[in-house]
């Protein structure tokens, strides 16, 4: 584990960096999936608000 020591004889321990590495872009078949997830959200937060309202 990397440290470093600092004045006085402390050491200074770092946490392991991860690898960095470019993102991809979506394909077509996961912006599919995100539009259908999206969709089933809206419709339950709206189902529930409708039922609270309907409950109240």
């Amino acid at each position: 584990m990397p440290y470093t020591k600092e004045e006085g004889g402390r050491l200074n321990n770092f946490a392991v960096e991860p690898k960095v590495y470019t993102a991809e872009p979506p394909t077509s078949s996961q912006k599919r999936n995100y539009l259908i997830a999206g969709i089933a959200g809206i419709v339950l937060v709206g189902g529930l608000v409708v039922l609270a309202a309907s409950i109240s």
